[in-house]
């Protein structure tokens, strides 16, 4: 069969327990299909998966033309900070739940994975935030997000306070357990639960949203994604700021985090009459009023 596509980049998830099986019989479905197979290296160390070259992520994006992710949207979320910058095309299979980015049951992957390596897909575009950390002057830290950039504070103490600016422009201080920048992709995570809005990816914005604001004022604002965003550290112990709560920073008062959207974009592959409203549908499980 023609393909599309030459050489697989395969991630999973490889603290879920029997996952070995699922890589090596994905692997072995892939090469039957023309396609060679490299194993993230982490991945094949830690499932004991052998007989395939491994890679590095850096290496993934010199090598391979696409990536197979398996596991869940934690999974996904954790390589694509990675291969965006390869503008590596991912394929998002999920072992337990339909996750919101990795759509295709892992049960059905057979008949999903054949079309898409035969060119056979749904492309989308995901955009991506990129922040730092600046102190006295000095950038301190810097990180790359596609859900979202937290700045919270910490279990036991008390509210924090931050300033907002957005493009140089003051927009308010708020009181509250915490602020998040999302992303549309991020507007169904930590956001969602926070009680923010769903943005469709399509959508050229961001969420701005207080955790358990003091004021009620503070309400969720959607912002253009072309302006940069600046949170001041006004008051707060054990302040953090968190990079898809990955890459955390340790903030002191008079820090300033600065966000703003990445050059880089996450490609996603789907399979065909994949559609954004139906993992909507499925995911947050909008059944009413359907026959």
């Amino acid at each position: 069969m023609p393909s599309a596509f030459r050489h697989a980049a395969i991630v999973g998830k490889y603290q879920a327990r029997g996952i070995r099986p699922v890589l090596e019989e994905l692997a072995h479905f892939l090469v039957d299909l023309g396609i060679e197979v490299s194993f993230d290296r982490e991945t094949a160390e830690a499932t004991g998966v052998a007989g395939f070259d491994t890679v590095t992520p850096a290496q993934a994006g010199q090598r391979c033309d696409f990536a197979v992710v398996v596991g869940g949207d934690g999974t996904m979320l954790g390589i694509a900070r990675e291969l965006a910058r390869c503008h590596l095309p991912l394929v998002g299979i999920n072992q337990g739940r339909l996750g919101f980015i990795t759509d295709i049951p892992v049960g059905q992957y057979r008949e999903a994975l054949a079309p898409i390596v035969a060119g056979d897909y749904e492309e989308e575009h995901r955009s991506m935030l990129e922040g730092d950390v600046w102190r006295d002057g000095q950038r301190i830290f810097d990180g790359l997000s596609l859900n979202d950039v937290v700045v919270s504070r910490g279990a036991s103490a008390s509210m924090l306070e931050v300033r907002v600016d957005v493009d140089g422009d003051f927009v308010a201080n708020i009181r509250a357990d915490g602020l998040i920048v999302a992303t549309p992709t991020g507007s169904t995570a930590y956001a969602l639960s926070a009680g923010g809005p769903i943005l469709h990816p399509g959508i050229a914005g961001w969420v701005l949203l207080p955790i358990a604001s003091h004021t009620l004022s503070n309400r969720p604002i959607v912002l253009p994604d072309a302006g940069e965003v600046h949170i001041g550290i006004v008051a707060g112990k054990d302040v953090s700021a968190n990079f898809d709560m990955h890459n955390v920073a340790s903030l002191m008062h008079g820090d300033q985090v600065r966000v703003r959207r990445s050059a880089f974009k996450v490609r996603f592959l789907h399979p065909r009459g994949w559609s954004y409203y139906a993992t909507l549908r499925r995911k947050l499980r909008w059944y009413e009023g359907v026959g």
